[in-house]
């Protein structure tokens, strides 16, 4: 058993390589070990190519015979870009397959460990199983809801502002902190914000890190920009926004049907989805069903208070995450978070911290909603 937790470690390590690369396909890890020695490693890196266990197969080459496959998720058995996982393994001689967790996948869900047993390998799973599924939480909240896994970052001075009285916002926090982000950027499907934060400040929304900022990322090929998602639900984008000069893609959803600014909004590059909604505001859930059809994983929110606020008060967000600068921004700065409503202390959103590490000078405090 201790050598079940050692090895399925190093291959938990090994599919963290993949976190920026492998959308829409879930991070994977896999390592073989014959004779107590290992004889092969390989992860998942993007999708369309080789999956872990094919790579760590190719690896160990005619050592794989007899050896234990160590698979961070349950080993596909179905035909999608690439072939059966578990068919490699039963052509190789693999005697053994430990699997963190089964695949949250309904075309697979056990039907890879059952073609497995079926072939007489040994075939178990559940080793590391927090640890393999904390890998993928966007796949698989995917597989069982059919919407991705969300996140909203949020920054704010010590007295918890994210503006001065007159809008005034950059920068709160410092260099490291913001590079920080960068790196959440880098590993979220999409990135969601606000038509008020395109109007006040025209972000880019892209990641702006070189690939050997980011652990995994062999070239800028592998490098993929997440898709950029504007709310606006009267379609007040300009087509002269400047995320719309970038590479990657940018979608627009909204609850108007003003088709000739659609139409220039479509010529400067994006993409004009209607989604249900009022006038001044979509439907939060219509948009995740949305994101969740493209085969989104994980999102980002990077918007002003009042879509975070409308996103928590829904309990549509599942990390929230606050970078909190050490300094003070005054009584008449702008709050964290627009929620109307909440009067009494039994109004109150209850949150559990995960976690707070310092980030330079400031702080990163992750918290999700309470069970």
């Amino acid at each position: 058993m201790r050598d079940d937790h050692r090895h399925m470690a190093r291959a938990i390590e090994l599919a963290r390589r993949g976190l920026y690369t492998t959308h829409p396909n879930p991070r994977v890890g896999c390592v073989l070990v014959r004779d107590g020695a290992v004889v092969g490693e390989g992860w998942h890196r993007r999708a369309g190519e080789a999956h872990a266990e094919r790579i760590a197969l190719a690896d160990a080459g005619g050592n794989a015979r007899g050896a234990t496959a160590y698979v961070t998720l349950e080993p596909c058995s179905h035909h999608g870009r690439t072939p059966p996982c578990a068919d490699g393994l039963i052509e190789a001689g693999v005697s053994r397959v430990v699997a963190a967790m089964i695949d949250p996948n309904p075309l697979v869900a056990g039907q890879g460990m059952a073609r497995l047993a079926a072939a007489g390998i040994d075939a178990v799973s559940g080793v590391l199983e927090t640890d393999a599924a904390a890998l993928n939480p966007g796949f698989i909240k995917r597989m069982a809801t059919g919407r991705p896994y969300v996140r909203c970052k949020l920054a704010m001075s010590l007295d918890g502002r994210t503006a001065m009285a007159n809008g005034d916002s950059q920068w709160i926090t410092g260099e490291d902190a913001r590079r920080d982000v960068q790196r959440l950027r880098a590993r979220s499907d999409a990135i969601v914000t606000g038509i008020g934060t395109v109007l006040a400040d025209d972000p880019s929304l892209n990641v702006r890190l070189s690939p050997d900022q980011l652990p995994g990322v062999e070239s800028a090929d592998y490098l993929l920009q997440p898709l950029r998602v504007v709310l606006d639900s009267r379609l007040r984008m300009p087509p002269s926004a400047r995320m719309l000069s970038l590479p990657g893609q940018t979608l627009v959803l909204t609850v108007a049907e003003d088709l000739d600014h659609g139409v220039a909004l479509a010529e400067a590059g994006a993409e004009v989805i209607t989604l249900p909604g009022q006038r001044d505001a979509l439907d939060l859930g219509a948009v995740l069903d949305e994101l969740g059809s493209r085969q989104i994983n994980e999102v980002l929110i990077e918007a002003g208070p009042t879509l975070a606020g409308a996103a928590l008060a829904a309990g549509l967000v599942d990390e929230l995450i606050v970078y909190m600068a050490p300094h003070l921004m005054g009584d008449g700065g702008r709050g964290l978070c627009h929620l109307p409503g909440l009067e009494h202390m039994a109004d109150r959103i209850d949150l559990t911290i995960s976690d707070i590490r310092a980030v330079g000078r400031d702080w990163r405090i992750t918290v999700q909603p309470a069970t």
